[in-house]
């Protein structure tokens, strides 16, 4: 399968517009497209972000996602108020393994990611 190319990233969620505008805010995009009566909702990808799929399903999450996306920013704790305020929520613990320190964090569907610091470009 050495032709396939990468398309976007696809979330499930019960609620895909609510979903969605969480998503934007924190990768810090807008909504592109929907598609199929809102039953996917992409939002716009850029330079170094990759298109990404907010698709409506029956089912409710269940159990630890497998893949999960990881974010960087240059503050955690300015993140962590941001998120939380779009209703995510931080599991609470703050990680490191050298040379990084990050968070778990899940979108108010429970869907998990996380947010690394990452140093500031000079």
């Amino acid at each position: 399968m050495s032709d396939a190319t990468f398309l976007f990233v696809t979330i499930d969620a019960n609620d895909a517009p609510t979903i969605a505008s969480f998503w934007a805010s924190v990768l810090g995009t807008e909504i592109d497209s929907e598609f199929d009566e809102g039953r996917f909702i992409f939002l716009k990808g850029t330079e170094n972000l990759p298109v990404v799929c907010i698709q409506r399903v029956p089912e409710p999450k269940q159990g630890k996602t497998r893949i999960h996306l990881d974010l960087g920013v240059s503050d955690l704790d300015m993140a962590t108020r941001h998120i939380e305020d779009l209703g995510g929520t931080w599991d609470g613990v703050e990680r490191e393994l050298p040379p990084f320190t990050w968070r778990t964090f899940a979108d108010p569907e429970g869907t998990e990611f996380d947010v690394a610091l990452v140093a500031e470009e000079s």
